[in-house]
């Protein structure tokens, strides 16, 4: 008889094989060990900045049978699933939150696998199952208070709440291709006055005299991607936030990932104004970073939005996730959906009382959904 597969915690992507990793991941593009691993390797996921890797390996080295991007957290920035609040509650009691345990992808809000399994069916369902009870029977031995899965895919939900875990749910905005012949077929679908001002916000980007055109990792110098961090990371520090990613981080991913990098370049007279980056698989495009050199009238809404679904008409993608917030994206053609996390916590006593939140909050997200789909543009 064979034993139990071994169970190993890694502190980093380099320790682990980018082979085995990716014929796991697919091309879903912030699974890819390139991804992950350009994180760590620029400086931007390191214990230094609050993220340190614990990344979860079941079986041998040479095959394993489930991998997970995993990190211990001393902080809830970058997450876009918000537990501030249980942070406060739980040191209230004189208990210690952080450090917690994070399925996740690191500042990134798009919904997908988070546990790669190499079974499929009832086994790959049996081994789900196993890789969250070692999650948290790991956070259980070494003292943590909680362990968080966030953006899961809809096995990973079903596995977690067999293991018990607490699900929650948030509403999000994506759009969906229905056989788009081009931009125009799309709008045929909005009412006279949206479709009137969706041609109206597109005519006022024009009439500034800027242009686009679209690139790909691997059509893109690191020159100029250095100017593209240098426009998101502008963006992000007049908001009031330090960017979390570096010029770095942007070069080694666009390298790495090639057709699977996109950036859309908003150009003015030569000069470059405005870029928003995506990433894609082979049916999606997810929407990722904005930056722009002054406050262009609608540039935001044409560079994230408009460019994007024509992006996707263009290539055959069926759907696009352009990222958090934002009832703005009803009247550009998105519709809300649910994402889903999965939480466990230890102590009993604050586990009940989330429990009884997010009784009511599903509820609050709910009706927030419902009545947002009513304000789609669509004709009836």
């Amino acid at each position: 008889m064979t034993g139990p597969a071994p169970v190993r915690f890694l502190g980093s992507m380099a320790g682990i094989d980018a082979a085995s990793w990716n014929a796991l991941a697919g091309d879903y593009p912030f699974m890819r060990h390139e991804f992950l691993a350009a994180l760590e390797d620029t400086g931007c996921v390191t214990p230094t900045t609050g993220w340190t890797p614990h990344h979860l390996m079941i079986g041998e080295r040479a095959q394993p049978t489930v991998l997970a991007p995993l990190y211990e957290k001393a902080h809830s920035w970058g997450e876009f699933v918000f537990d501030f609040a249980w942070a406060r509650a739980w040191e209230s009691r004189g208990l210690r939150y952080y450090p917690k345990l994070l399925l996740a992808i690191p500042f990134t809000p798009a919904s997908g696998p988070r546990l790669l399994c190499a079974a499929t069916g009832s086994a790959g369902e049996a081994d789900r199952l196993a890789a969250v009870h070692a999650i948290a029977a790991d956070a259980a031995a070494r003292g943590r208070s909680s362990a968080h899965a966030l953006f899961i895919d809809e096995p990973l939900r079903a596995a977690a709440e067999a293991a018990g875990w607490l699900l929650r749910r948030d509403c999000h905005f994506q759009w969906c291709n229905r056989g788009y012949r081009d931009f125009e077929d799309f709008l045929a679908t909005f009412s006279a006055d949206k479709r009137k001002k969706a041609r109206r916000e597109r005519r006022r980007v024009a009439e500034q005299g800027i242009e686009f055109e679209t690139r790909s990792g691997d059509q893109l110098d690191p020159g100029l991607l250095r100017d593209i961090h240098a426009l998101h990371a502008a963006t992000f520090i007049r908001h009031g936030h330090e960017p979390y990613l570096s010029a770095d981080f942007f070069c080694k991913v666009a390298a790495a990932l090639k057709q699977a990098f996109i950036a859309t370049l908003a150009w003015r007279a030569g000069e470059l104004v405005a870029t928003a980056v995506y990433f894609r698989s082979h049916d999606t495009l997810y929407g990722r970073y904005w930056g722009a050199a002054g406050d262009y009238h609608s540039l935001h809404f044409e560079a994230c939005y408009h460019q994007g679904i024509e992006y996707c008409i263009r290539h055959g993608l069926q759907r696009f996730e352009p990222g958090t917030q934002g009832e703005h994206k009803l009247a550009r053609g998105f519709e809300p959906v649910f994402t889903w996390s999965a939480h466990w916590l230890a102590d009993q006593q604050m586990r009940a009382a989330v429990a009884q939140f997010l009784k009511l909050e599903a509820a609050s997200v709910t009706e927030y959904a419902d009545a947002a789909g009513r304000h789609t543009p669509f004709r009836n």
